[in-house]
């Protein structure tokens, strides 16, 4: 690779494409052959809500289907709040006793606010008076949340209700289906679904069973609807996941012209990137007559949500929230390596930051190797990743036996891998925690669960290594597990049969499973890209596991610490509010075809009714005074000879870029590697940190963070594999990190020391990319620094160099000493020598104004470029978000004859319209060219896998010429189908849409077929046994979509041989494909 590349220009892109205008396509759609567009069912009928609801002017069940118009903006009103207080007992928690008969006030707050449209007759819901039968009864006093839900029910108005995890949230949807029943009304509930997230394994299939067996038990007249399972499904009462609303509505299913309320149970999720939109599609596709009970923890911008139901459907949405807690928490820090717990937080909110310092001061005091010893880089043998020495017990095992000792199980440990769960776990297996009673029963209830397996699934390692574990009380729970194994530990845990829960934070989600205690193995986790402390809504999710309503008098939350946390981030973390409800629209080629289909409804309907529009809205206001702000604050700003100013400042802008391309160059590992010996000077600055001069210590290649996922050194730029220890004048009260592995070009906690202020010299870890000059000069250096005296004294050195060289320390020259002789970082020598003639020959140069016409100029500047962003904001924010996406999407489907000319969907549209398990363009364009009809069932489902396997994998697969000719014949139309998208401006890279079809599982998936036992699979793949069968459950909800799609266009023998890879995947009694224990 050129070195030198990045001081060419860059190349002009002149191409221009077609610009399809609103006009044109609203011309288009006119167009529009309508005989050809399906006409869509869901929104022409009416639920059979109560006549005082249905306003005159709205359809009736058979009126035809009319456009829907934007409501105008919703207008808030009814606004109550209510802090209530209660009398609970004093309890000391982990921390010892406490006065008998001690009594805590707590507070709490009950907010109600309701959108509703512009002229809706509302009438206040103090006024509001209830049924004389409601349609359910309590044998317990609701709370004043639950009260006001309820009362907005009664009233046939939607109401989102946000509180924290077993605040009682579920009493409100048993309401809302006890009168849908009372009123012979059909009511669905949907459940959160993240089918394809890397660690959310069989969630949504777990967690919809376990609500329909519930609701079972509790209304009679309940039927399941999943991809996997139907039951009853004209019962009055359906549970199903929100992808099956969604399809109900695009196909115009009779049962939604008979629904009157909709439950949409954690409605948060509707913020997750990979399946939120789902959630938005079928908000947006409901029928204005359906009204709407939203579950949702506690998020702070209930009101934006509320007011957007309210814009989308022309009806009243209340929002009721509390912070009600049960049972209160205690949170506690544990220091790595430590033998006690802090409090930081009490049952009444209380910070005590005086109990972080001393946990903080425990956690220093075992402060890893110090940069400025000679001996240090030899790794921290002999300790143990959550602290301790190996002979000694862990430190979750002294975490356990405390919690155990104390009486304060069960618990569940929250950490943030499936290894390490399983791990942690493993070092916990010669404590028994189960009485000989409690271990007998585990044994029959798990020998019930895995009798109709196969006997060769029974003897599957997963489930012989586990057994075990839960004999002596202690679980696992994480999506690499068998589906059937975690139905097994959910039961257990919910018997209290388990006192110890290892999981992951999938754990959190959707099930309603508390612990009394809940433990944090980490404060930090990796989020795919870096390393960063637990965000305050992932904090209240997983700590809102821990207590009981009703069992427990305080619930504990401990985390496990092992570096320093700041007390405001601990703050934020602990007390910050929850994570903000944000849309995670993104368009989708099977929604722009469904949508398209649809009479009266289109794409553009979609984007402009979107949540993520809605609130892109909303926000003009801010952005409209932010920019009236700048642009006064501008004509304020009074320049003296602004002209020459002008001329100077942009001279030196230039001159500061060619400087940075200048530096990018000295400072790359080729030419500056043979330079940084010990008691070299350099100088170390990063963007606003500018620590001046420091001696190198020595240097290294970068080592990645130990047990932390990320990218290998090699992967990383040149100039960031490298890490020097350089001694520097740094801030007062600056600490280094405990780990060697450097993860930020300089240490959070290392700040330079202020001009009027002594500092103290410390070794700081820094990466090469910091390095702004590099110094002629070397000075000698004492074998040992880790003593405050030695670094004194080297610091001293520093000092006498800079006081010798008042005019500046001599550089090492470029081309003389470092050797780089390149053409083109010549011509960027001399173009900076010009650069510097022209500023030393402005008259302001030795002006004595100038550093204050400069800044002056700056900041005018600053305001200029503001001002700039602040319009193309607001511009962008008017229009209608993503149009351009969707008219480039557009563009693909008509260059590959899904659509026609004038948008109307075609045969291959039409087929793409039955695929959503996979890549739809690609898996038409293969079955319109062929590809599938001279492969056998087994080879149709082995290259089938590639499109529903997505997790990361570390093996090398090596395929035999019967999958290679298959898979290298899909590679060509994926590559084509990049090339078009390409060409029609989206953001394709062709490799990597290429490699996204994974091959790891094909040969899995072959064998499978073709007889081979689960445990053989599972020993071609390096893939945990829960992974493999989510990729199995997914193929085979997309191969029942191939045969759909294959009946489209009449393909029987086709659709007959997707049937029999069917078949053959789906083996009777097989531990893939077993029934639910909820079921």
């Amino acid at each position: 690779m050129d070195l030198f590349s990045f001081l060419d220009a860059p190349e002009e892109n002149d191409e221009s494409m077609e610009d399809v205008s609103m006009s044109e396509a609203a011309a288009a759609t006119e167009q529009r052959d309508d005989s050809k567009k399906r006409k869509a069912i869901v929104s022409s009928g009416s639920a059979q809500v109560s006549d005082e609801v249905r306003k005159d002017d709205e359809p009736g069940p058979s009126a035809p289907k009319r456009p829907r118009m934007a409501s105008p903006k919703p207008i808030v009103v009814d606004e109550v709040e209510i802090e209530a207080k209660r009398e609970v007992a004093a309890s000391a928690g982990l921390m010892g006793p406490v006065e008998a008969g001690a009594r805590l006030e707590l507070r709490h707050q009950v907010r109600h606010q309701v959108a509703v449209p512009p002229g809706y007759p509302y009438t206040p819901i103090s006024s509001h008076v209830p049924p004389a039968k409601p349609a359910r009864e309590y044998k317990f006093t609701l709370d004043p949340f639950q009260q006001v839900a309820v009362h907005a029910i009664q009233r046939n108005e939607s109401v989102l209700v946000s509180a924290h995890t077993s605040a009682g949230k579920t009493v409100v949807a048993e309401y809302a289906i006890a009168q849908c029943l009372q009123n012979k009304q059909r009511v669905i509930y949907t459940s959160p679904i993240k089918a394809s997230s890397l660690d959310i394994i069989c969630k949504l299939f777990a967690l919809s069973n376990q609500k329909y067996r519930e609701m079972l038990a509790e209304f009679g007249d309940v039927g399941l609807m999943t991809g996997d399972v139907t039951i009853n499904p004209s019962a009055t009462c359906l549970v199903m996941t929100t992808e099956i609303l969604r399809s109900m509505l695009y196909r115009g299913s009779e049962i939604m012209r008979e629904v009157a309320w909709v439950i949409f149970d954690e409605i948060h999720y509707m913020r997750d990137k990979e399946r939120g939109v789902v959630w938005e599609e079928t908000i947006i596709l409901l029928p204005h007559t359906v009204r709407y009970v939203f579950l949702s923890a506690t998020i702070p911008n209930a009101m934006q949500f509320a007011e957007w139901i309210c814009a989308s459907h022309d009806q009243p949405c209340h929002i009721v929230y509390t912070d009600f807690r049960p049972t209160p928490l205690q949170h506690y820090l544990f220091p790595a390596g430590g033998e006690g717990i802090y409090l930081v937080v009490n049952e009444k909110g209380e910070f005590r930051e005086d109990n972080l310092s001393k946990a903080m001061g425990m956690l220093q005091e075992r402060q890893g190797e110090d940069p400025a010893d000679p001996k240090s880089g030899k790794g921290r043998k002999g300790k143990t990743r959550k602290g301790g020495e190996k002979k000694g017990p862990s430190d979750i095992q002294k975490i356990v036996k405390m919690i155990m000792l104390k009486n304060y199980n069960p618990v569940i440990v929250f950490a943030f891998s499936k290894r390490e769960c399983e791990a942690l776990a493993l070092t916990m297996s010669k404590f028994e925690f189960n009485s000989t009673d409690e271990q007998d029963l585990v044994t029959n209830i798990f020998t019930n669960a895995i009798e109709n397996l196969a006997p060769d699934d029974r003897q599957l390692p997963q489930i012989t290594n586990l057994l075990p574990l839960l004999k002596r009380g202690i679980g696992i729970h994480h999506g690499g597990l068998l589906p059937i194994l975690k139905e097994v530990i959910e039961i257990l845990f919910q018997e209290g049969l388990l006192k110890v829960l290892f999981a992951t934070e999938t754990f959190s989600i959707g099930l309603n499973m508390p612990a009394k205690t809940v433990v944090f193995t980490a404060v930090t986790k990796f989020d795919g890209r870096e390393f960063r402390n637990l965000s305050s809504g992932e904090y209240i999710q997983m700590s809102g596991r821990a207590g009981r309503r009703g069992l427990d008098d305080r619930g504990v939350v401990i985390m496990m610490c092992d570096e320093k946390l700041e007390p405001a981030a601990a703050k934020e973390m602990i007390k910050g509010e929850a994570d903000r409800l944000d849309s995670a629209f993104h368009l989708g080629y099977n929604m722009v075809l469904n949508l398209m289909k649809v009479e009266g409804i289109s794409p553009e309907y979609m984007l402009e009714r979107c949540f993520f529009q809605f609130q892109s809205k909303t926000g003009i206001p801010l952005l409209e005074d932010e920019l009236r702000r700048e642009e006064e604050k501008k004509e304020s700003i009074v320049v003296p000879d602004e002209a020459q100013v002008a001329q100077y400042y942009e001279y030196r802008q230039q001159l500061d870029q060619m400087a940075s391309d200048f530096k990018e160059v000295i400072t790359h590992p080729n030419y500056s590697l043979p330079f940084l010996q010990p008691g070299r000077l350099v100088k170390v600055k990063y963007q606003k940190l500018d620590f001046g001069w420091g001696v190198i210590i020595n240097y290294q290649k970068r080592v990645p963070p130990k047990n932390r996922p990320g990218p290998k050194t090699e992967e990383l730029p040149p100039h960031e594999q490298y890490v020097l220890d350089v001694l520097l004048n740094c801030a007062n009260g600056s600490s280094l990190p405990k780990e060697r592995a450097v993860t930020a070009p300089t240490p959070g906690d290392v700040q330079p020391c202020p001009k009027d202020q002594k500092g103290e010299p410390l070794v700081v870890p820094v990466l090469l990319s910091t390095i702004d000059a590099i110094s002629h000069l070397r000075i000698f250096l004492p074998k040992d620094l880790r003593g405050a005296q030695a670094r004194e004294t080297v610091w001293k050195s520093v000092i006498e160099v800079q006081r010798r060289f008042p005019d500046g320390i001599a550089l090492l020259d470029p081309v003389q000493n470092m050797q780089i002789t390149d053409d083109k970082f010549k011509v960027l020598v001399k173009k900076i020598e010009l650069m510097e003639d022209k500023m030393f020959s402005s008259p302001l140069h030795k002006d004595p104004r100038l550093p204050e016409l400069y800044s002056l100029y700056a900041s005018k500047q600053e305001c200029q470029a503001r001002i700039r962003e602040l319009k193309k904001r607001i511009t962008a924010t008017n229009d209608v978000l993503q149009l351009e996406e969707l008219k480039c999407r557009k563009r693909v489907l008509r260059r590959l004859g899904f659509t026609t000319s004038a948008d109307i969907v075609d045969m291959k549209g039409r087929v793409a319209c039955e695929i959503s398990s996979g890549d739809e363009l690609l898996l038409t364009e293969l079955i319109f060219n062929g590809v599938f009809n001279d492969l056998s069932p087994e080879q149709c489902a082995g290259l089938l896998s590639c499109f529903v396997f997505t997790e990361k994998s570390e093996q090398t697969t090596k395929l035999k010429e019967e999958l290679a000719a298959p898979l290298r014949v899909m590679q060509d139309y994926a590559r084509r189908i990049a090339k078009v998208s390409q060409e029609s401006k989206l953001p394709v890279i062709e490799d990597d849409y290429v490699q996204s079809f994974k091959v790891e599982l094909m040969d899995a998936v072959v064998q499978w077929c073709r007889g081979a036992s689960f445990t053989e699979i599972c020993k071609l793949t390096d893939q945990f046994e829960g992974s493999v069968i989510r990729v199995f459950r997914r193929l085979q909800e997309l191969i029942r979509q191939m045969a759909a799609a294959a009946k489209v266009i009449g393909n029987n023998e086709l659709k007959e041989k997707f049937e029999k890879a069917s078949e053959m995947l789906e083996r009777p009694n097989s531990v893939i494909f077993c029934s639910s224990l909820y079921l």
